[in-house]
């Protein structure tokens, strides 16, 4: 195989790709890019046998087809590295070299047969979301997705279809993301009930994917594993195990008080009030009074904040503590200008923010 390869472009690519290879000696052969060339370009696949990835690369240009096995770290390093503009790049069952103007790099080969299969999107039926969209929602849940899963959390994300609609879901016990979009189905029925949750690996990669904001996505969800399809690229990975806690039954349904907010400058409060918690607690107690909301942190160690803000409101007072990362997390995803409703009923009942109609995000209060 001989290939003429613009060297941004295939780093870029092999960065990406570099996301599937295993963090862990899993299978030597995995520290490996698989690369097919053919007359219309290049396929660049790697996997740790959880994830894998095909990316299509129309802008190299192949002189002599075949496939071979790149060593990803050294491929990288090489591409970060080199001056020139564009490299080649050859490879045979004895070995494989990359060169340019005035550098030249030989690397050992292994067998391309040895590689494990990726599989190819080839279903006929299946849902349709703009990449645009479903970014957004990767960015919205992606976060409060459990580092290690528990009773009433999971690592990854949720994902369902209904009718004309896809919604995901994150939690990871003591905070919960709701978004929704929608959706066009193909021939491919709901799967609300269903358990499909994408690990959170997939789902970090699949957003890095989704660059031109109005390209479809097509999107499978199979009972073991779900694929995602590009113009350019496609993902598969192997679902979540377990049976996903009921989110629905978290979500507060009444709310004494109703509260407008202004995502730039709620999180500008909540920063400034959350310098002086220290690192084992981030509490920050909410005060809720006639025109104001006043923020109050207090550690022995660092000393204490308020911070005041002015908010429609014009109830009874009432008081309530939250975790300030778990709202800082939600507010920086957020344009600053974004209106959100802040939900309350009491001190220690969930606190609920909506977005529109289309985001939910509820927070434990700390007691």
């Amino acid at each position: 195989m001989k290939a003429a390869c613009p060297r941004e472009g295939l780093l870029a690519a092999c960065q990406l790709a570099s996301v599937a290879i295993p963090s862990r000696d899993v299978k030597p052969i995995l520290r490996n890019l698989k690369v097919i060339g053919d007359k219309n370009g290049w396929t660049l696949m790697a996997t740790d046998l959880e994830l894998g990835v095909r990316l299509e690369l129309r802008s190299v240009k192949v002189e002599k087809a075949g496939e071979a096995l790149l060593p990803a770290a050294k491929l990288t390093a090489i591409l970060r590295e080199a001056t020139d503009d564009e490299l080649t790049i050859e490879a045979d069952s004895g070995g494989s070299k990359v060169y340019g103007a005035h550098t030249e790099f030989d690397m050992p080969a292994e067998d391309a047969a040895e590689f494990p299969e990726i599989a190819g999107f080839q279903d006929d039926k299946y849902h349709e979301v703009t990449a645009g969209a479903l970014r957004e929602m990767i960015r919205r849940t992606v976060f409060a997705a459990a580092r290690e899963s528990a009773r009433y959390s999971m690592t990854g994300v949720l994902w369902e279809f209904a009718g004309e609609q896809v919604r995901l879901v994150a939690t990871d016990g003591r905070r919960l993301a709701v978004a929704s979009s929608s959706a066009i189905s193909h021939g491919a029925g709901d799967t609300k009930g269903s358990t499909h949750v994408v690990p959170t690996k997939a789902m970090n990669l699949l957003e890095r994917l989704l660059q031109d904001a109005a390209e479809p996505v097509r999107v499978v969800l199979k009972p073991n594993e779900a694929l995602f399809q590009t113009e350019r690229a496609t993902l598969c990975t192997r679902l979540v195990e377990g049976r996903y806690p009921n989110y629905q039954e978290v979500i507060p349904k009444k709310a004494s008080h109703k509260i407008a907010l202004e995502a730039g400058k709620f999180q500008s409060a909540v920063r400034q009030a959350a310098i002086m918690t220290d690192e084992e607690s981030k509490r920050v107690i909410f005060t809720f009074s006639k025109g104001k909301l006043t923020l109050v942190a207090e550690a022995s160690a660092s000393g204490k904040s308020k911070v005041e803000l002015p908010v429609d409101y014009d109830g009874k007072e009432l008081k309530i503590a939250f975790d300030s990362n778990f709202l800082t997390d939600m507010l920086r995803i957020l344009p600053p200008e974004t209106s959100l409703t802040l939900e309350l009923a009491d001190a220690q009942t969930p606190a609920l923010f909506r977005q529109g109609a289309d985001y939910q995000y509820v927070v434990m209060p700390l007691t």
